[in-house]
């Protein structure tokens, strides 16, 4: 069982509080984060059909809950994972103009996921999408980005505070850019893991660079599917990558914690380049895939934000169970019982 219990934890506010400030939280958060980025709400799927390449596989290797139709000849669908390529097919099919977007509520299932203190079987995020113009997929663009995201984090950070004045903001006002290249030359005998907890506890927040081509030691500082973040396009500044991650130093758990992962999508060339890099050729002919070839999407950046990952971060909680309804293992459930961390 992997488990932190802080030593002396105690939450900040009760079980009922919590219920109260999570959603209003979620609230403040979403209008700031569609004004901000100029984002409309849509509806999400819950699950799409099998086969047409909608579905994210975000590392590659977790298996989608996959269940047949009875009404559709027994037809395949899968529960989301992510809704990255989703998201972009919509910004053409709502006819979205450059410099808007959308965002919706993603709910999806990962039964792959390795249950701890911040991993669960549920995952919601606010996923959203925002058309650019080619001309904009660059690193400038990016970074106006987090730092939209980084400020509304912050904003949702003291609007916790004026509720329950216990709960003292604590993140950085700036964050700090780092390229997966730069953090590895700072730390080449630490794993990534180490690398993250290494530099956030330095610096509070970064956003990590260029996430999902090899490194020097011929591995990637983490994994990410060929097909929507852009990891392989070298940079103004030399490196590689249009993507990354925002990492934030936990207090509570004493390690770091990734609040949102964000890119700039693909463009054919990078596709098929990714697509060759992992071996992946034969998805050019799925329905996403034939539509970016075939120039029916826009240029676009995009990202998922975990809705209950940051509440957990803005709470000050020990466990992601305490701010969402889950499923756990019996002897984690009656450790954080007997710890005082009361799970949902």
């Amino acid at each position: 069982m992997r488990l932190i219990i802080p030593e002396g934890y105690k939450s900040l506010i009760t079980l009922k509080e919590t219920e109260k400030i999570l959603q209003m939280l979620k609230d403040h958060f979403e209008l700031g984060l569609s004004s901000d980025l100029r984002l409309r709400r849509v509806t999400a799927p819950l699950f799409v059909l099998k086969g047409t390449g909608l579905n994210d596989d975000l590392s590659g290797v977790e298996r989608p809950v996959t269940f047949s139709i009875k009404d559709m000849r027994e037809q395949e669908a899968e529960v989301v994972q992510s809704l990255a390529k989703w998201k972009r097919m919509m910004l053409r099919d709502y006819d979205i103009s450059q410099g808007y977007g959308i965002y919706t509520d993603m709910n999806a299932l990962r039964p792959d996921e390795e249950l701890d203190n911040l991993h669960s079987l549920y995952v919601d995020q606010w996923d959203w999408e925002k058309a650019i113009f080619q001309e904009q997929r660059t690193l400038e663009t990016l970074k106006e980005a987090v730092l939209k995201v980084w400020r509304n984090i912050k904003r949702t950070e003291f609007f916790i505070h004026t509720f329950y004045a216990q709960i003292l903001p604590s993140l950085p006002e700036d964050i700090i850019f780092i390229h997966s290249e730069q953090l590895y030359e700072m730390y080449p005998d630490l794993n990534p893991k180490e690398r993250e907890d290494k530099i956030a506890e330095k610096y509070g927040a970064v956003f990590i660079i260029g996430i999902g081509h090899e490194l020097p030691d011929g591995k990637p500082h983490d994994k990410r599917a060929p097909d929507y973040d852009d990891w392989s396009s070298e940079t103004e500044d030399g490196f590689r990558g249009l993507n990354g991650d925002i990492i934030v130093w936990n207090e509570t758990l004493e390690c770091a914690v990734e609040l949102t992962s964000m890119g700039i999508r693909v463009d054919k060339a990078e596709l098929m380049t990714q697509l060759e890099i992992t071996g992946d050729m034969d998805r050019v002919e799925l329905l996403f895939h034939r539509r970016l070839l075939n120039d029916e999407l826009p240029p676009s950046i995009g990202g998922g934000i975990g809705q209950t990952r940051t509440a957990m971060q803005l709470l000050k909680k020990a466990h992601i169970g305490e701010v969402q309804s889950a499923i756990w293992p019996g002897e984690m459930v009656n450790h954080c019982r007997r710890s005082g961390i009361q799970l949902i």
